[in-house]
């Protein structure tokens, strides 16, 4: 492995960075939007009994005890339940954008890796190929081994760039759609609860 990462030239050097970045991202995001994290069914079920009892002080203190996005927004909608519900789901939706950019942290920084790690595949092939010529000038056609060490920077960094970019774009892709899922059914909840504090 080390031998294939010194063949690979200093464009292998970023790949590498690239790749423990991606993995330590993957590993936090995999913990920080797992469902239960972030909706926390057990006290949303808790919440709802004390709202249906009409125990507002309850509820809003369960939502401090517990902070998750979800929690976070039904305090603001709990320490506001005096006013319309018109203007009650607008704090509601407020709440809910500035919860978005907590959902999806790093997650920028996951689809620039996928985005860079296949140019800086490309560059490494572009600089094998440049001592390939290079080592041609030189020596010429006739010692193949000359020529072996570019040719193989070139395609050990391509496929170094390719192996990370994939794999990486597989997961973006994945985490974004967990956050789209996760941001509806905040919203469901959300609009749920706001029925029953508002109730007639």
């Amino acid at each position: 492995m080390i031998e294939l990462i010194i063949k690979g030239g200093p464009v292998m050097v970023p790949i590498l960075l690239c790749s423990v970045i991606s993995v330590a991202i993957i590993v936090e995001r995999s913990l920080s939007l797992r469902r239960h994290r972030i909706l926390r069914y057990d006290i949303l079920q808790r919440i709802e009994e004390l709202l249906r009892d009409r125990k507002i002080p309850e509820a809003s203190t369960l939502c401090k005890r517990y902070p998750s996005s979800m929690t976070r927004i039904l305090l603001a909608a709990i320490l506001n339940h005096d006013k319309s519900r018109a203007e009650i789901k607008e704090i509601i939706e407020d709440a809910g954008r500035h919860e978005l950019p907590v959902l999806e942290r790093y997650l920028t920084i996951l689809g620039t890796i996928a985005s860079i790690a296949v140019l800086l595949g490309l560059l490494g092939t572009v600089v094998g190929m440049i001592r390939t010529f290079n080592a041609i000038a030189a020596v010429g056609y006739g010692q193949p081994e000359a020529l072996a060490n570019g040719i193989a920077e070139a395609l050990i960094v391509t496929a170094a760039g390719l192996s990370i970019a994939i794999p990486t774009l597989v997961v973006y892709n994945f985490f974004t759609s967990k956050v789209d899922s996760l941001v509806i059914e905040m919203e469901k909840t959300s609009l749920r609860m706001l029925s029953i504090l508002k109730r007639d």
